[in-house]
């Protein structure tokens, strides 16, 4: 193991990839820029990238049933962590990638972590990705994440995607593009929380470039207090598909939350719908788990965990 891991490290990894110890199979764990232990499997290669910081991760064609783990935790106070990691699955592949960074700042200087993927699925291949952003320590430091997610995908090809942010990330800019060949299916939810005065930035960019190519858009968010949220969503239908967009928000305090809706047909066959509901959580939600004996916080709490979940 080139980097030891200190109890706070292990909260933060059971927080963003649920690891408990080290995983099963293939896994790559970074720390403040530095590898903490990598293991390949028989199907799934992991080396370094020669030109940038980051891995390549090759998944063997045929593929299923694998998971792989690639966490970044970041407890060094002033550190900038830049990591571009690059997927290759092959085709019929059915895997699982649990991704995601934790950052523990206790101190006055920001700590920050930007995560370039990209992810080039093979004919016929499935992938369910997780990811999860979190942030605690009580420095007043910010804690900076500002992930860009790319996804290419081939022919019959299907990505589930859950890109979530938990608590505690000063600021956020999160950029996800994907181009969606004919028969792909793309599913993105996105999960967000802001407090305090944090501010979070999505931006979507995804291209319907064959036939029978879909996508769905689901992002669903909390803002708390006096943070801000801007959710950018661009979906442009450059065939017979079909794209549905849809965005959720509760506001709570002095937030603010803005969609702003972005669908572009340059087909006479795409298919494309946009929806946004924003507002408080509804009084008469709070007043009925209240009758089950819930104080008024407690009933908030449940409506925005099932909200999230």
């Amino acid at each position: 193991m080139a980097v030891d891991l200190s109890p706070i490290d292990e909260s933060l990894l059971a927080e963003i990839a649920n690891i408990h110890g080290m995983p099963k199979g293939a896994f790559n764990i970074r720390k403040d820029g530095q590898l903490v232990e990598r293991h390949s499997s028989a199907n799934i290669e992991i080396a370094t990238k020669t030109d940038n910081p980051g891995i390549d991760i090759h998944i063997a064609p045929g593929t299923k049933g694998e998971t792989v783990f690639i966490p970044v935790i970041v407890t060094q106070s002033g550190l900038k962590d830049v990591v571009y990691n690059t997927f290759y699955v092959g085709d019929d592949c059915d895997i699982t990638i649990i991704a995601g960074c934790g950052i523990h700042n206790e101190s006055h200087q920001a700590s920050e972590h930007d995560g370039i993927h990209s992810f080039h699925l093979g004919k016929n291949s499935h992938v369910k990705y997780v990811e999860k952003h979190y942030g605690e320590g009580a420095g007043t430091g910010e804690r900076i994440l500002n992930p860009v997610t790319n996804v290419y995908m081939d022919e019959n090809s299907t990505c589930e995607m859950e890109l979530i942010q938990l608590r505690g990330v000063s600021s956020t800019v999160r950029d996800t593009n994907a181009e969606v060949g004919a028969g792909a299916k793309l599913v993105l939810t996105e999960k967000l929380l802001t407090h305090d005065k944090q501010t979070a930035t999505s931006n979507m960019k995804v291209e319907l470039k064959g036939d029978d190519s879909s996508v769905q858009v689901i992002s669903r968010s909390v803002a708390q207090d006096d943070s801000v949220q801007v959710f950018n969503p661009l979906v442009i239908g450059e065939a017979a598909c079909r794209g549905h967009v849809q965005c959720d928000a509760i506001i709570m305090g002095n937030a603010k939350v803005k969609a702003i809706p972005g669908i572009e047909a340059a087909s006479e066959d795409a298919l494309l719908v946009h929806e946004a509901a924003i507002g408080k959580i509804a009084g008469d939600q709070i007043t009925k788990l209240m009758t089950l004996g819930l104080t008024e916080e407690e009933a908030e709490e449940e409506i925005l965990e099932d909200f999230l979940n």
